[in-house]
């Protein structure tokens, strides 16, 4: 395992130096020698480092999810309120709902095996959007009219209205008795859970921190193990309560660095540094995951589901922008900030078969054929697009 963290961080560094020299996203790079080493490229990764993949892959967004809230302030909040609920929602349904209708057609899936795999598909991936978009904050790119905290908070919330749907369709198929209603109602409920659970969590730090003195060292681990736990806490009543976790992570963050910007400046720049070597191993471990064999065979058929339910998202994100100051422009750099799909279809695109699902393979296939299409379409898009569109 040892061995295998040497090769991921050797090749990492060094594929996202050469991305990085030919004027393409370093993360890019990093998610290609990920496929090259992984199980199903030369196999270089021990089994253990695989076993325990999915864990350092959360970590990983743990930390980015961090430095986001250290990132937000409450006034880019106020501007896109409104703008990024209905991000969260309306373009993730846009594309659920067209994917599952066009697989009925496509692939002769009835509605539910359908719904599993749009509300798979339709998950974007914090992993490759809040680094895009906290270097474009940092650079003020955007910044004026709050872009890149708008589709940070869109993007956060997004993830759990796909996980929870497709948790419904999951339930339907297994033949659990679901209610429809109460599961839309758990949505907002798992929000608000998760942004009060971070509330709670960042003003318990906050006063221990004032009362004590600690190195912001140590306070950077402390808040990185109250992520850590919240996540934990999560799983552990998943079955009873939903509740956004890595939203409340960004939370923590938020109100650190509300209640204590000078210090919550400087825990923003170690969580920098720190995200380098965590960006390595989520980016790379990423790449472990996906199967390009397996992505192959779905064909033109897959790619053809994909690119419709890409059209579809998109125009959910337009009407979700009508009522906004945004340009044109803009508009369509919020289109292209919502294309990446990475994390979310690597962790639950197996959860169909794993269970019986009927064509669980196929779903599976088509969710990697979406991280190995759209995660460096739209790490190039957002990276490129951000720089001609954003002011």
């Amino acid at each position: 395992m040892a061995t295998s963290l040497g090769i991921i961080i050797i090749l990492g560094l060094l594929a996202n130096a050469v991305f990085t020299r030919i004027k393409l996203p370093g993360l890019l790079g990093m998610i290609i020698a990920g496929v090259i080493i992984g199980p199903y490229g030369l196999n270089w990764l021990s089994e253990d480092i695989i076993k325990v993949s999915a864990d350092f892959r959360k970590l990983a967004l743990i930390i980015i999810l961090l430095r986001a809230g250290f990132g937000i302030s409450k006034e880019d909040l106020k501007k896109v309120g409104a703008s990024a609920i209905r991000l969260s929602c309306i373009p993730g349904l846009f594309e659920g709902l067209a994917i599952a209708y066009a697989a009925m057609k496509i692939f002769q899936f009835n509605f539910v095996q359908g719904g599993m795999l749009g509300f798979i598909i339709a998950a974007v991936s914090p992993a490759v959007i809040v680094p895009a978009m906290l270097n474009f904050m940092e650079r003020g790119l955007g910044g004026e009219k709050g872009i890149p905290t708008l589709i940070l908070a869109g993007a956060s919330i997004d993830d759990v209205f796909a996980i929870t749907i497709f948790s419904t369709f999951l339930g339907i198929y297994s033949g659990s008795k679901i209610n429809i209603g109460m599961r839309i109602l758990s949505i907002p409920i798992s929000i608000i859970l998760g942004i009060l659970a971070g509330v709670v969590i960042g003003i318990f730090l906050v006063k221990i921190f004032k009362r004590y003195s600690i190195r912001d060292t140590k306070k950077v681990l402390y808040i990185i193990g109250a992520g850590i736990l919240l996540t934990a806490f999560e799983d552990l009543v998943k079955s009873k309560i939903e509740i956004a976790g890595l939203l409340g992570v960004m939370t923590i963050g938020f109100i650190i660095f509300e209640s204590m910007p000078h210090i919550g400046k400087r825990i923003a720049v170690k969580l920098n540094k720190i995200w380098v070597f965590a960006e390595i191993l989520l980016f790379v471990l990423v790449g472990a995951q996906v199967n390009i064999w397996l992505a192959l065979d779905t064909g033109f058929k897959g790619m053809l589901l994909i690119v419709i339910g890409l059209f579809a998202r998109s125009i959910g994100v337009v009407l979700s922008l009508l009522k906004t100051n945004l340009n044109m422009k803009e508009k369509i750099f919020c289109i292209i900030a919502y294309i990446p799909k990475a994390t979310v279809q690597a962790a639950i695109g197996a959860i169909p078969l794993s269970l019986g699902v009927e064509s669980g393979d196929l779903i599976l296939s088509i969710a990697v054929l979406a991280i190995v299409l759209t995660a460096p379409l739209g790490a190039i898009g957002v990276s490129l697009s951000g720089e001609k569109l954003l002011s």
